[in-house]
């Protein structure tokens, strides 16, 4: 038989790919991470059938991950909530209600506990899953209609950290940065973030700009990750460090005076004390507390300090600490001594979690007011009680409890009543044994959420159904500030409604209904845009027309200098102070007129939004407060996603073409490690902290280095059943990737395995090695030494 092929028959041998009928094509925006990828879905007979990546939209550029293209599935799984839900007790189970009758109790429910025990004895947790719009009504809800203070997101679990830190540096929150920096940049800093299978079309972007040109990527990652691999030095730090390697790297670049003295003295402030600080962080003293070593702690500063543009990013390694918001801090002070802030490739770019963590940040009023707007800012309040038509006294003078913070009032019995918003902490808390006793404890719990099912709904009074992505319209906005179009594209099952229309409902029931003036999500879009005027998150220059026509618009837009005349910089001072800090009217960045309409980079003329208009360089000194591993507990824990996989499962838990890739819990463990307790790869053992244990079945893989395991957190009653609830004392997020556990085999039925002394032999899964190709042709390493984790500080089993 011939196996040769003309050029002619290859090109005739192109394989088709099947396409499913659709009636029609409706344009949305992926609802899982903060990439914001413009897809395109496939509806039949009403129903979702299909999904195509948008390939002119400027974020994906028509690609999707593995979760994108099988997202139209999560609108028909099981067990999605059809109709609202009550009982009379917990021992009893739910009944159908109506929702006149269910927000009828709700509403009674909420007035007599604030009634009973104080405003401030309700609290209410969102998410980073809804759309901006109902993020906005919400807030008004809360803020101005029940009053409580104790109100917040799940987004302190991921992004609270970055969020503290971008105040405390710049002044505001808020990305400077954006995708197309790296296309610009001569070098990246990834800290923390496996990027390859969190964010994998960002990856796409970097990978694609690599293929054309290379630039060094370092990877600064306790574990080998596939970003790890891919990069051309990895650093596999000590976890809870980082902020220690930075001061390093910031001593090196001030010591070879590779820092731009122009740029620190125009626009930034604290340098004097920032310098002293950090010069007693030499390399040989951060390599005894990083495991670093020397060498490559000042070859990589020489690196980042010598690049014209140098870029850093982060995720959860970084945030998820109790150092979180030093983290960000000394990541954005790295930045401003070189001179890269709000310049092409030059950006501190944090890479957000949720498909709309940033619009809860923006507009929800869970940490202060809408657009970036403080609570102990008395014009701030002055200005939202107008705004809203209401007396500002209603307002408290400072935020409340945070959701890390609310769970142990509950416990203490000061909380009586609880309304969860489309997020599960049976699942996502630190500590869930422990949750699971506070959730037990409430006089009243309203789970509002997709799925009847989620884990934390199981100890409700209350169940509101919720109609999810795609079957009602609003907007996300991503990482880089873009603002998404959502349409909808098919109704939700049975009874269940958006989110917006249920708060709107509520509000009704509780006698606020004149607070809701905007009753739908274009009306509310609107007033958003009334609100953010001249606020740095700018919303006035949008509309639902054009975020489809342009694929998203990145604020600030400023509806009186048109779309594509955006100025880049408005500091959130008093309004006299912003103004002076404006470029004139008309302006047009180099950005703005050749990549379209919106603001790609803040800061970008040097003013930040702080008092002073400059940035603050903080110097950071290092506390070691993180639980340690021991005699007893001897590994480090480490807990991460996996690209399968979103948040809890709730949804991708129920998607067959997603789940069976990874359908159970595992543990990561380096087969040294393994050797000495007799374990062999796919065997199961029981692992155990301080605070819970689990069993898990055992992968055997270098990723890991000895003394050290991970696990991915996605699963109920899995990683959070053992991590630690330490909180960063400014961002209160939690210390997820840094606790101590013990490990034991346990037999094939089920029993600790605690006896054995034979090491059995036959079937020990093959480490892969860590030595890779780099991606940009370079051969990968990874720096340090190889057979430890941190130097000596780590302890190892015996």
């Amino acid at each position: 038989m011939n196996l040769w092929f003309t050029n002619k028959q290859r090109q005739t041998r192109v394989p088709k790919i099947h396409q499913k009928p659709v009636d029609k094509w409706v344009y949305t925006t992926c609802g899982y991470c903060s990439t914001g990828c413009g897809i395109e879905l496939g509806v039949k007979d009403g129903k979702a059938v299909t999904v195509r990546g948008k390939a002119d939209h400027p974020v994906n550029q028509g690609k999707l991950c593995l979760k994108g293209i099988w997202e139209f599935e999560v609108m028909t799984t099981r067990e999605r909530g059809e109709y609202p839900l009550h009982r009379k007790n917990r021992n009893l189970p739910m009944e159908r209600l109506s929702w006149d009758q269910v927000l009828d109790h709700t509403a009674f429910e909420f007035s007599r506990i604030m009634k009973t025990y104080g405003k401030d004895a309700l609290a209410v947790v969102s998410t980073g899953q809804i759309y901006t719009e109902e993020f906005y009504t919400l807030g008004k809800l809360v803020r101005g209609g029940l009053g409580t203070n104790n109100y917040d997101g799940n987004t302190t679990l991921c992004m609270a950290s970055a969020v503290s830190g971008y105040k405390k540096s710049f002044g505001s929150d808020g990305p400077p940065g954006c995708y197309d920096d790296f296309e610009h940049t001569e070098c990246l800093l990834a800290f923390g973030s496996n990027l390859v299978e969190c964010h994998p079309i960002i990856y796409y972007r970097l990978k694609t700009e690599l293929e054309k040109r290379h630039f060094p990527v370092i990877v600064i990652d306790p574990r080998v990750t596939t970003f790890a691999q891919m990069a051309d030095i990895h650093l596999p730090i000590l976890p809870g460090t980082d902020v220690v390697l930075l001061n390093a790297l910031a001593h090196v670049i001030l010591e070879e005076r590779l820092h731009k003295e122009d740029y620190i003295a125009s626009h930034t402030k604290g340098f004097s004390e920032f310098r002293s600080m950090v010069l007693k962080f030499s390399p040989a003293y951060a390599e005894k507390i990083t495991g670093i070593p020397r060498d490559t702690i000042i070859r990589v500063a020489r690196i980042y300090g010598k690049a014209k543009s140098a870029m850093s990013i982060w995720t959860m390694g970084i945030n998820q600490s109790t150092h979180g918001t030093d983290g960000v801090v000394a990541i954005n002070n790295l930045a401003l001594i070189t001179g890269n802030i709000g310049k092409p490739g030059g950006t501190s770019l944090s890479i957000t979690g949720q498909c709309n963590a940033m619009g809860t940040r923006e507009f929800s009023s869970c940490s202060g007011l809408p657009a970036y707007r403080q609570l102990e800012n008395p014009e701030h309040r002055e200005e939202i009680a107008r705004l809203w038509g209401l007396d500002e006294s209603i307002f408290p003078a400072k935020r409340g409890l945070q959701m890390t913070d609310i769970f142990p009032e509950i416990e203490k019995g000061i909380i009586k009543g609880l309304w969860l918003i489309a997020t599960n902490p049976m699942t996502s808390m630190a500590d869930t044994g422990r949750i699971e006793k506070i959730l037990n404890q409430l006089e009243f719990l309203v789970v509002q959420d997709v799925y009847y099912s989620v884990e934390s709904a199981k100890y409700a009074d209350v169940y509101l159904p919720a109609a999810m992505w795609s079957e009602k319209t609003g907007t996300f906005t991503n990482t880089e500030r873009r603002v998404n179009l959502v349409e909808k594209a098919v109704d939700p099952p049975g009874e269940a409604k958006p989110d917006l229309d249920i708060f709107i409902g509520l509000a009704e029931k509780m006698g606020l209904g004149p607070l809701m003036k905007s009753k739908t999500p274009e009306a509310v879009f609107a007033e958003m845009g009334e609100v953010s005027k001249g606020r740095l998150c700018d919303y006035s220059g949008m509309t639902y027309d054009l975020l489809k026509k342009h694929g998203g618009i990145q604020w600030p837009a400023r509806s009186d200098l048109g779309v594509f005349e955006q100025s880049s910089q408005y500091p959130q001072a008093p309004l006299s102070h912003r103004q002076s800090l404006m470029r004139k009217p008309g302006f047009t960045s180099e950005a703005n007129s050749s990549e379209g309409p919106g603001t790609p980079r803040l800061y970008s003329d040097g003013k930040f939004a702080s008092e002073s208009g400059k940035a603050n360089l903080i110097p950071l000194d290092f506390i070691d407060n993180n639980e340690r591993p021991d005699l007893e507990y001897p590994f480090w824990l480490n807990t991460g996603r996996v690209i399968e996989h979103w948040h809890t499962r709730t949804k991708t838990g129920k998607i067959g073409n997603l789940n069976k890739f990874s359908p159970v819990p595992y543990v990561e463990m380096h087969p040294g490690d393994a050797r000495r307790l007799d374990l062999s790869h796919m065997d199961h053992a029981q692992m155990e902290s301080r605070r819970g244990k689990l069993q898990v079945m055992v992968q055997l893989t270098e990723r890991v280095a000895p003394g050290m395991v991970f696990i991915p957190f996605h699963f109920a009653k899995g990683a959070n059943l053992l991590t630690l609830g330490l909180l960063d004392p400014y961002s209160r997020q939690p210390a997820y990737k840094q606790c101590a556990v013990k490990i034991a085999p346990v037999n094939e039925s089920g029993s600790l395995n605690l006896n054995h002394t034979t090491h059995r032999k036959g079937n020990e899964h093959q480490a892969v090695p860590v030595r890779m190709t780099g991606i940009g042709g370079i051969g990968g390493f990874h720096e340090g030494p190889p057979n430890k984790i941190g130097g000596e500080l780590c302890l190892k089993p015996k």
